[in-house]
């Protein structure tokens, strides 16, 4: 432990040296982050005003908005200055609230997936008890299983991370304060903590998949069966939507946890963190409401009220 205290600070790399490509990537990165923060926003905007969008589908949406601007505003601002200044130095301790604020919110956004299958397999599966399965109490206690599930995580992954003994090098080979970069400039046996996290990420992600995949096979079965082309449509574009979120989410989770620190490859790393710390969020309220004439209609109707002062009528 003595050890450990003889780092007060680390020096985050930036995404590349390159002076030609230092600007470009600024340039591309606040367009980005700027429709990020647009995107989730005015999703969150829309779902406060249109009474329309009051429903559980809705209110998890709308949380899964505000994790996604979350994380990526605890990420992409810093990612941005570093282009700007080159290499950064961040201290010990705003290092450690980094790493756990994008833990405790990564890790809410994998259980609030999870809570919207079920709602889609309620929906769905069971319409006519969806009012009262899904009611309010229900979706306020499902939703604070996310955030303090999310907390959780947050605590376990820094706390492992932070645990080491850190009495050589400080130069972290990454953007910002990720677990598996972190953990790899450890001087002392971190073989428990890599395990602790991996078997953590790894019965989280096994949990939420499990939950997922039965609810979509229940989805799916019953679209298959349903008679009215109507509410075959509307149930696969809405079903569609969250299918597609949770394919990309998953699919760069896996590839940059579910191994240990010494099997990355710290340039492969760079380019799937940028990918859901920053496209990922940027992405989820276009793949939510290319397709959902609800969101399409309620955008319409808030900037209506917005340019003309009043409500219109959609």
């Amino acid at each position: 432990m003595e050890n450990r205290t003889e780092v007060t600070q680390f020096l985050l790399l930036v995404l590349t040296n390159d002076p030609h490509l230092q600007v470009p990537l600024f340039i591309t990165f606040l367009l980005i982050y700027t429709i990020t923060v647009a995107g989730n926003l005015g999703m969150i905007l829309m779902i406060l005003l249109d009474p329309r969008l009051h429903t559980p589908m809705y209110f998890f949406l709308g949380n899964l908005s505000l994790v996604d601007f979350g994380y990526s505003s605890v990420i992409t601002p810093s990612v941005m200055a570093g282009l700007l200044i080159g290499n950064k130095i961040i201290s010990y301790n705003a290092c450690a609230a980094q790493m756990f604020l994008f833990a405790a919110l990564i890790c809410a956004e994998n259980y609030l997936f999870t809570a919207m299958a079920y709602d889609r397999y309620v929906a769905v599966c069971k319409p006519l008890h969806y009012t009262t399965t899904m009611r309010s109490s229900v979706c306020v206690g499902l939703l604070t299983g996310c955030y303090v599930l999310g907390l959780l995580n947050g605590c376990i992954h820094t706390g492992e991370a932070f645990s080491q003994s850190f009495c050589s090098s400080n130069i972290i080979h990454h953007f910002f304060c990720e677990v598996p970069p972190v953990m790899a400039l450890s001087c002392s046996d971190k073989q428990v903590g890599e395990l602790v996290v991996v078997y953590d990420v790894s019965s989280q992600i096994f949990f939420a998949m499990l939950v997922i995949s039965t609810s979509y096979i229940f989805i799916f079965g019953t679209i298959l069966r349903m008679h009215s082309a109507v509410g075959h449509r509307k149930a696969l574009s809405t079903s569609a939507s969250h299918f597609t979120a949770i394919s990309i989410f998953y699919g760069t989770s896996i590839f940059m946890y579910v191994q240990p620190s010494s099997s990355h490859s710290m340039d492969t790393d760079k380019i799937a963190s940028v990918f859901y710390t920053m496209v990922i969020p940027m992405l989820n309220p276009m793949v939510y409401s290319l397709r959902n004439k609800e969101v399409k209609s309620a955008f319409f109707k808030v900037k209506n009220a917005l340019i003309c002062g009043r409500p219109s009528k959609v």
